[in-house]
């Protein structure tokens, strides 16, 4: 199953050039990669709506501690990794399934220092490879849309958290079901895309043993926000360095939030 589900994803995310076409972006951003800060990595690290800005008002629902073990379950190059780990200097482990994804992910860690914190491993995030009980904090960001399991998606990420754990969430959700245009940054095609309703993603993880403590619907700010980013001058740093047609993807899902198609869900949720 594994191996099936990996060549389906990797046709969605690999290039077969994403280290090269970042190192090449931060040197033409002149930075230089001896002394590179984690910071230096924020415009192209996060690979998810609102980028950064998301990122940063997740982690700021969460008491993050340098004791805490943390998961980052779907971690694309390690963005939220690197943020959590630098930000609060506690061990993270990132599960990715694309194998180009964590071979970055590795090569980044190290530029910026934090490989000894962070712990990288190529996994399925419906099959973890972690025992019970092992993670205080699981990030899930932008990955359910390829899940279409998402009971066993969020019964993984209960089982490998401790009692009063927590989840964090930032989602795309179906608004209204109608037709959505393609290409959309998690899915060239429908068949790769798999999504839910705010109220049917609130559900399945209520169900999986969680009660939710945080759940608000930032749509509207997420589509401002990508607005302002697509009206941006062009910059050699950003997810354009490593996602394909990231243009067309990008513009695709900011009209698809902005006229309701899509929704943005934010959430936190407490394992029981």
């Amino acid at each position: 199953m594994l191996a099936d589900m990996t060549d389906t994803i990797d046709s969605q995310y690999s290039t077969g050039v994403s280290r090269q076409d970042i190192e090449r972006a931060l040197v033409a951003a002149g930075l230089d990669l001896a002394r590179l800060q984690p910071a230096d990595l924020a415009p192209l690290e996060d690979f998810h709506t609102m980028g950064r800005v998301a990122t940063h008002q997740l982690v700021d629902l969460l008491a993050v501690t340098s004791d805490h073990h943390v998961l980052d379950a779907g971690s694309g190059i390690g963005g939220t990794a690197r943020f959590v780990a630098d930000r609060f200097g506690c061990r993270v482990t990132a599960v990715d399934l694309t194998d180009e994804y964590c071979e970055t992910a590795h090569w980044l860690n190290r530029l910026v220092g934090l490989d000894s914190r962070i712990s990288v491993r190529q996994a399925d995030v419906t099959a973890l490879p972690f025992a019970d009980n092992t993670f205080d904090v699981v990030f899930s960001q932008h990955v359910q849309m390829n899940v279409a399991d998402k009971t066993r998606l969020y019964a993984e990420a209960r089982r490998v958290l401790v009692d009063g754990g927590r989840l964090a969430l930032w989602d795309i959700v179906s608004g209204d079901r109608r037709e959505l245009g393609y290409p959309l940054p998690w899915a060239d095609q429908p068949s790769l895309s798999h999504l839910a309703t705010a109220d049917q993603l609130r559900g399945v993880i209520e169900s999986a043993g969680f009660a939710v403590e945080v759940w608000g619907d930032l749509s509207e700010q997420a589509a401002a926000l990508m607005q302002a980013y697509l009206a941006l001058p062009a910059n050699p740093l950003g997810l354009h360095t490593f996602v394909a047609d990231f243009e067309a993807k990008a513009k695709n899902l900011t009209t698809a939030l902005t006229d309701g198609r899509l929704r943005a869900i934010q959430g936190v949720a407490r394992a029981l």
